[in-house]
């Protein structure tokens, strides 16, 4: 247990209000600071840097003349540059015609002047840094948490209500039922196995202990044991924990999590009753299945029954340290993997294949940052890794008043050879505005009625 599991005891709502300042201003920091450190490295300067809005809470020169502020309002940040006339990057047109008259060279210091590889440069560094945040955060949590030993290991035995049988920590599992483990990088194998064993209380696993290979009885392989808790699930709802174990289900015994999968899909969303034992208490719960929308891997979604639980095998598996390389690929496949799922999801909600439901809100993503810092640091770490590839993915949207606009406009002036006019971009700095602002209240209405 760590501080972040007994905060919440104090007060849900200043612990979920605390928790998703400092994921947002993390975020924010790391997107802002990508602007600011690329467009000083190509000659823009920097006039002020602020995390959040509002009245200034404390502020400090530095020794390029840049202000760094924290300011009152926690929910965003920004980086004015000589030349913008407010944080949106707006042209400061006067500003601008003043400096054309008495300094033609400080031009090149200002946003609007500088040549345009270095404007784009400096726009687009704000999303590349929120990637680059997210896949150096699933990297050094790969590379903390290590990967599965080859072969199969036991580490830590989950306390079950059938007990451990013969299994013993540092057992080496080769056949459960007489069916070979494959190797950690044997999909189909593994597939094959998941689908061959059978939903029985216990079986028989061949493991080697101290080099002697030997029969020992074991629970289930795949028991229905919860290792951990959707966000905004129905399990959520109704404070199931992770090390529950899901023994019944409408007063039907079960031993294995496929039972309780292939039930709950069949629900077609009605009540069940599910009995829970708990550390040795046997406890009696009602929930509601919910309509899930899932990503597959061919990139579009099914529809299923869900409580919002993840099951487990029957013990934790020992691990080996992750070497950088394979760490990193990793990083870089779950970042690309977050932006594919999104971008997906987008789609099929315009569609209309899925619901817009989907998409949450200021609230749901603050519920979701206090839900998960509950569950741990590394838990709290990893959605901040995952919001951060949100929030790039989103700033590169081609709307104006996104970094993704502002892209557009140096497309634009690329192959024209000139920017847009003053009258067209406040035209469609407010249209990107309005277009922000109505995103906003969609998603917080999904918060409140969804």
């Amino acid at each position: 247990m760590d501080i972040f599991t007994i905060i919440p005891q104090v007060g849900g709502f200043f612990y979920t209000l605390v928790t998703f300042v400092v994921a947002l201003s993390v975020i924010v920091a790391v997107h802002e600071y990508g602007h600011y450190i690329v467009g000083r490295w190509t000659g823009i300067h920097a006039e002020v840097f602020s995390i959040g809005f509002g009245p200034v809470l404390w502020s400090r020169p530095d020794k390029h003349g840049t202000v760094w502020q924290i300011a009152a309002l926690p929910f965003g940040g920004y980086v004015k540059f000589l030349g913008d006339a407010n944080a949106a990057s707006g042209k400061d047109a006067d500003a601008m015609d003043e400096m054309a008259e008495q300094d033609p060279a400080e031009l090149r210091r200002t946003m609007h002047g500088a040549p345009l590889w270095a404007r784009s440069a400096t726009v687009a560094a704000g999303p590349i840094f929120n990637f680059i945040m997210s896949i150096l955060i699933f990297t050094g949590v790969l590379m903390a948490t290590g990967v599965a030993r080859d072969p199969l290991t036991v580490d830590q035995l989950h306390v079950l209500p059938g007990g451990s049988y013969g299994l013993a920590s540092g057992d080496e599992v080769l056949a459960i039922n007489d069916i070979e483990i494959p190797g950690k990088d044997d999909g189909a194998g593994w597939a094959a196995l998941t689908d061959a064993i059978p939903n029985d209380p216990a079986m028989t696993y061949d493991v080697r202990r101290d080099g002697q290979e030997m029969t020992v009885k074991g629970p289930n392989y795949f028991p229905p044991y919860i290792s951990f808790v959707a966000l905004n699930s129905a399990a959520m709802e109704i404070e199931l924990q992770q090390g529950d174990v899901i023994t019944g289900v409408n007063g039907t015994e079960i031993f294995a999590f496929n039972q309780l999968k292939t039930i709950v899909e069949a629900s077609n969303g009605a009540p069940l009753q599910l009995t829970i034992w708990r550390a040795g208490e046997t406890l009696e719960v009602t929930l509601v299945p919910r309509r899930t929308d899932e990503p597959l891997a061919d990139g579009g979604f099914a529809t299923n029954w869900r409580i919002g639980i993840g099951g487990g095998l029957a013990f934790s598996s020992a691990t080996e340290a992750a070497n950088l390389g394979d760490a990193l690929i990793g990083g870089v496949a779950r970042t690309y993997g977050i932006v594919v799922s999104s971008l997906s999801g987008l789609k099929h909600m315009i569609t209309g294949a899925i619901s817009s439901c989907n998409m949450s809100g200021p609230l749901g993503i603050a519920k979701a940052s206090g839900a998960t810092a509950s569950q741990g640091l590394t838990s709290f770490i990893m959605f901040i890794a995952f919001l951060s590839t949100a929030v790039g993915l989103l700033n590169l949207f081609p709307i104006p008043i996104l970094d993704g606009g502002h892209l557009v406009f140096h497309a634009y002036e690329a192959v024209t050879g000139k920017p847009p006019s003053d009258k067209a971009l406040r035209v469609l700095m407010t249209t990107g505005l309005v277009l922000i602002l109505s995103l906003m209240v969609f998603a917080l209405s999904n918060d409140i009625f969804c």
